[in-house]
């Protein structure tokens, strides 16, 4: 455990990092930055629980993955220790340094399995001098890709986040007895949660309306409502984060997945049918960071013994071989997931990950038994 490891070590506004040891959490780290008048833009729904070393373990993305990139994107430097007791400090603090290979990336996004990452150089950006969010409406997800398109290029490069609902899912989080109350009716069959950061509040406003406004005379859109003020943006995103409201029909099964935009259709419609033939009665939501390709399924089929979990797994992973898609967007592999990882990785590239893990960790002590056997 690295839980009172839990020292930010160093903020560096001018050189734009953040140095900290793996325990802190990730709201902590937001906070501090915000405190220094700047920004560290990982953002997910487990911020107060969340650590940098589980963020940087998993190469968690989160919701402003489109503009920042993911937790690899935002890491500079690290120090980690090896299975043999070896602290390999490498906490470089520029963007730039190619002097030889990027030992980093060997910590990031490999679950423990090669080292205990124990600080972290992180790497910050300035404060958003404004901040427009909106909750869309459209019809189909030839209309979602079409508003992703359309809001990108109007925005000019401030578009943070474009989190995608179905229908089932918001449904869900604004009905008793869920807290939340809808914004928009729940008549659609997807509903868009839309960010922007930008530098003047005033001008970016107008353009964002400019760009709603424009979507909305385009048919690409149906419905809207726009936040007004921090409060109002609290409770559009509060609608996203709200997931704990699908623990409501027992035990659920939860998925990241990846893929495609252009399959994201007839991937959920084959995962449809899958279910609709093993399952006479089911739930099924799904939502996610569609901008990047990332959606969440959760599953809820009334039983979660060992059968149940084999056959929905088998439901949502199977048809991602064909169009290359993840079993594994953004939460790694853990126990859970190990035996489809081939999946999504060739044979070729899953013996070259056991050659990395043989050499650094010999005797299997680190993590054993996770990613593959």
């Amino acid at each position: 455990s690295l839980e009172r490891m839990k020292e930010i070590e160093e903020i560096d506004p001018l050189g734009r990092t953040m140095t900290v040891q793996a325990g802190v959490t990730l709201q902590t780290v937001q906070t501090a930055a915000g405190e220094a008048g700047m920004m560290f833009p990982l953002d997910l729904g487990a911020r107060g629980s969340c650590t940098i070393g589980g963020n940087v373990s998993t190469n968690a993305g989160g919701n402003r993955v489109i503009r920042y990139g993911m937790t690899r994107d935002l890491v500079l430097g690290l120090e980690a220790v090896l299975a043999d007791g070896t602290v390999l400090s490498s906490l470089n603090r520029m963007i730039k340094n190619n002097a030889g290979y990027d030992l980093k990336q060997l910590f990031i996004g490999t679950e423990g399995t090669l080292g205990i990452v124990t600080r972290v150089v992180l790497r910050l950006y300035e404060q958003p001098g404004s901040e427009n969010t909106a909750l869309v409406a459209v019809k189909s997800l030839d209309a979602v890709s079409g508003f992703l398109k359309h809001t990108d290029a109007g925005l000019g490069g401030n578009l943070s986040a474009f989190e995608v609902m179905w229908n089932g899912f918001y449904a869900l989080v604004t009905s008793p007895p869920a807290d939340n109350t809808p914004p928009i009716s729940q008549d659609y069959p997807f509903y868009i949660l839309v960010e922007a950061l930008g530098s003047d509040q005033h001008s970016d406003q107008a353009r964002f309306e400019q760009v709603m406004a424009g979507a909305l005379e385009e048919g690409l859109i149906v419905d809207a409502v726009i936040a007004q003020s921090g409060n109002d943006r609290n409770a559009l995103w509060a609608l996203r984060d709200d997931v704990e409201q699908t623990m409501r029909h027992g035990e659920p099964f939860i998925f990241d997945v990846s893929l495609p935009i252009t399959e994201i259709e007839a991937y959920t419609e084959a995962v449809s049918a899958r279910l609709d033939r093993d399952w006479g009665d089911y739930h099924c939501w799904i939502f996610g960071h569609l901008a990047d390709g990332n959606l969440h399924l959760v599953v809820a089929v009334g039983t979660a013994d060992d059968e149940a979990r084999r056959k929905v797994e088998a439901a949502v992973y199977r048809p991602l071989q064909a169009i290359g898609g993840s079993v594994s967007a953004e939460h790694g592999i853990g126990l859970e997931k190990k035996a489809w990882l081939s999946l999504s990785r060739s044979a070729e590239e899953i013996a070259t990950m056991q050659r990395l893990k043989a050499a650094l960790d010999p005797n299997d002590i680190l993590n054993p038994g996770k990613v593959f056997a």
